[in-house]
């Protein structure tokens, strides 16, 4: 496989939309369409930058779910509190901001952030890192007029239950489901 070309399509306020150009292994040219959050320079630059977290938060024996809307699927699912940095901030002040936001608590401790990783590698360059997170505080909703978010702490067997009869998103599912078995 060789990029032989990267060309900006659309340039929207949140996504830029490319076309690549492969050569595939038989030798024949193969359009392909992702999104970025970011510019892309040129070949080398593409997945090159974080640009957000996911958090996976506890609260003593409980885990912190988010039931939200999402204008993407035109429904609510479960998620994890997540979003972008901003320019000059660390993925610490993300965490803490970003909880804040969307539930109104606080980081007690981060137990642990994993290495950068790919969030839709099927049309995307995103690149996200996991954090684990103890929080404190009490649920306050401060989040924009766009958003639509239900926060909860939920025990293993009622993520269990919520994880045979409700739409989750993948990396939500996944965290859930380990949740589980811990």
């Amino acid at each position: 496989m060789e990029l032989l070309k990267l060309e900006k399509i659309k340039d929207g306020k949140y996504l830029k939309n490319y076309e690549l150009t492969y050569r595939n292994k038989v030798g024949k040219e193969k359009k392909y369409e992702i999104v970025s959050r970011s510019e892309i320079a040129g070949p080398e630059a593409i997945g090159g930058r974080v640009s957000g977290v996911s958090i996976v938060a506890y609260h003593e024996d409980k885990m912190l779910l988010l039931r939200e809307f999402r204008m993407g699927v035109n429904r609510f699912v479960y998620n994890l509190c997540a979003g972008m940095l901003e320019e000059g901030e660390s993925l610490e002040e993300c965490i803490q901001r970003e909880l804040y936001e969307e539930t109104g608590l606080s980081v007690g401790k981060i137990r642990a952030i994993l290495p950068p990783s790919f969030a839709a590698v099927a049309f995307s360059d995103v690149k996200t890192q996991i954090a684990f997170v103890e929080v404190d505080g009490v649920f306050e909703d401060h989040t924009s007029e766009n958003e639509q978010i239900t926060a909860g702490f939920y025990t293993k067997e009622q993520v269990r239950e919520l994880l045979e009869t409700e739409e989750f998103s993948s990396r939500a599912q996944i965290a859930a489901y380990f949740f589980t078995l811990s």
